[in-house]
């Protein structure tokens, strides 16, 4: 069990680390936690033999410094939107050329009415 927890800590964070650098660095949370879960979990059962391993720290460390890369990006990193007023004349065109639709064929149902 301790050396099931061990690995997926060390490969938690590993990914989350490589997660936190990238620019969506909101998804290195997850694995963040579970390596840190997955790392107290094998420090607890190493402490109960008398053997603390290095990586078990290395792995809690390394987590440690990519939730702390992931929360400082999620704060300090502005998205910046591209030029909107190509989206909005998009948006507009297709209202106003259906408002143009409608008052034709109001204008030829009065007109066939008559």
């Amino acid at each position: 069990m301790k050396k099931i927890c061990t690995i997926l800590a060390f490969i938690m964070a590993v990914l989350a680390s490589v997660l936190a650098v990238l620019p969506s660095s909101n998804f290195a949370i997850y694995p963040t936690l579970a390596a840190l879960i997955f790392g107290f979990i094998a420090f607890y059962l190493s402490k109960k033999t008398g053997e603390v391993k290095k990586i078990i720290q290395f792995s809690i460390l390394l987590s440690l410094l990519a939730l702390g890369l992931s929360t400082y990006k999620s704060f300090f990193t502005e998205t910046k939107m591209s030029n909107t007023e190509t989206l909005n004349t998009t948006e507009t065109k297709p209202k106003d050329a259906s408002h143009e639709t409608l008052e034709n064929q109001d204008n030829e149902a009065l007109d066939l009415k008559d």
